[in-house]
């Protein structure tokens, strides 16, 4: 049995810093890795590698535990004008071709489709977005509205708008820009029990 991974350094200075950390951790993820160097080929526009895998590699790694360890699935989004269905599947397909090797499940999310079904799964009020990254700003907890991609140079470019010392730290506030109490808790909720040092802050915070 393999060990742990060690802990990442001490935070020495402020955002630039924390950046260049989380790109670090991103990518000691072995799966993270494989899906960053491969998701050019598949030409999708405003594609970006998102949420828990991210965040959540992160927290394994300051945790001492394994990169993967406790991440459900590897989350893709990208914004293609066409509102189909069927092409949306097309993508879906083609990702999961791509990506069949891989040891955990990856998900494929046109943002340009989202309003079409969000509001019937979790609550009316979700607007058209016009980007990936808008898609990330309406994550439920604040901290966790992270995103990767490689750029045309391959190097990692990273969309990470929110505090990250409350990323670093573990503090979990709700987003402002989707506030869903309900939705929210049972997030918080099922990431501490994975992560048991997470904290959901105070809303007067």
């Amino acid at each position: 049995m393999s060990s742990a991974p060690p802990l990442l350094p001490p935070d020495p200075t402020p955002q630039t810093d924390e950046r260049e950390r989380l790109a670090a951790a991103i990518l000691r993820n072995p799966n993270n890795a494989a899906i960053l160097e491969r998701l050019p080929s598949l030409g999708l526009a405003d594609a970006w590698l998102v949420a828990g895998c991210l965040f959540q590699t992160l927290w394994n790694l300051e945790s001492g535990r394994p990169a993967t360890q406790d991440i459900f699935d590897y989350d893709i989004f990208y914004f293609d004008e066409d509102l189909s269905y069927e092409a949306e599947d097309r993508d879906i397909r083609r990702a999961a071709a791509l990506f069949a090797d891989l040891p955990s499940r990856v998900d494929l999310k046109n943002q340009a489709r989202v309003h079409l079904w969000y509001g019937e799964r979790f609550g009316p009020g979700y607007p058209r977005l016009r980007s990936s990254a808008d898609g990330v700003d309406r994550f439920l907890i604040e901290c966790t509205r992270v995103a990767a991609r490689r750029d045309d140079g391959g190097a990692l470019e990273l969309y990470a708008p929110a505090r990250l010392a409350d990323l670093f730290a573990g503090v979990l506030r709700p987003n402002p820009a989707n506030l869903r109490p309900e939705l929210f808790a049972a997030k918080a909720a099922s990431l501490r029990a994975r992560w048991p040092w997470l904290v959901v802050a105070d809303p007067l915070e």
